[in-house]
């Protein structure tokens, strides 16, 4: 097995495949995260895939490949699968997952939105992982693996909370302004990746998401509540883009509410944080 972008996510995973006495290699951007790795017990590699890859002969034997690197910050096209795509020996024919994103699907104007709507991504972070999907998707059609596609929404759990923004006192927009939005407790998606290495369909996508959306200003709420922070000033829309980040901006612009049904019968996922209200006091107790 090979991770690829061993971060909260990845780590995860590979812990829960050491108990399974599965043979993994990590790579990692920095020399201090492979150490680190190393420490817990885990092979790891610091790997930059921004530069030309040698021939990955080494593990012209693997099986199961979790891509889990995020793309360049900028430009519409991820030449990071492209270099790993092509450094895979064409003999291994691996099975590979890879992360995505549901910006994909760009605004929906907050329709329910199921794996056959076309893409449409309006925002060059969604374009660069759409180019990363197409990329996997003509490499397997090229018969060279074995390929499954998370549509992933909005990822929180334990370290992964606005609860610095929170204390920083960063404006929010009033409910009435906030777009649908969509999310995902970091341990269901762990086990959403492990079953889509079990279960998932070759080709398919699946999106990743509780089933249950929301908005942002009610997460930034809950969140507050339930820390004892005080909760995000509200501004207007209009005040928005004077106050805000050009990635929060391009968040609220897009609205959405995602279809999980695929997920749960074709993966036979039973979520342990089926809403916001189960997932954050999980969070609570790990604190």
């Amino acid at each position: 097995m090979l991770i690829v972008g061993c971060g909260a996510v990845g780590v995860r995973v590979a812990s829960q495949a050491q108990t399974d006495e599965a043979q993994i290699t990590c790579w990692v951007r920095t020399t201090e995260s492979a150490e680190r790795l190393r420490r817990s017990g885990m092979s790891a590699m610091s790997v930059d895939l921004d530069q030309a890859l040698p021939p990955l002969d080494v593990v012209s034997d693997l099986r199961q490949i979790f891509y889990f690197a995020p793309p360049p910050s900028s430009g519409r096209e991820d030449p990071r699968i492209t270099r790993f795509l092509h450094a895979l020996p064409t003999e291994a024919k691996p099975r590979l997952v890879y992360i995505s994103t549901t910006g994909v699907y760009g605004d929906c104007e907050g329709e329910w939105v199921d794996e056959g709507r076309p893409a449409n991504p309006q925002v060059d972070r969604a374009r660069r992982r759409w180019d990363a999907e197409s990329q996997l998707q003509a490499w397997r059609r090229e018969g060279r693996g074995e390929l499954v596609i998370l549509r992933v929404a909005g990822i929180y759990g334990p370290g992964k909370l606005p609860l610095e923004r929170l204390r920083r006192g960063v404006p929010m927009v009033a409910e009435e302004d906030a777009p649908w939005t969509n999310r995902i407790h970091i341990d269901d998606l762990v086990a959403v990746c492990k079953a889509a290495m079990a279960r998932g369909r070759n080709g398919e996508v699946y999106n990743v998401s509780d089933g249950r959306p929301g908005n942002m200003r009610d997460y930034f709420d809950r969140v507050a509540d339930l820390f004892g922070l005080t909760r995000a000033p509200v501004i207007d829309r209009s005040e928005a883009d004077a106050e805000l980040s050009p990635g929060m901006l391009s968040y609220l612009a897009e609205s959405r509410r995602l279809d999980n049904r695929k997920m749960l019968d074709e993966l036979a996922i039973e979520l342990r944080h089926p809403d916001l209200a189960s997932g954050l006091r999980a969070c609570i107790s790990s604190v």
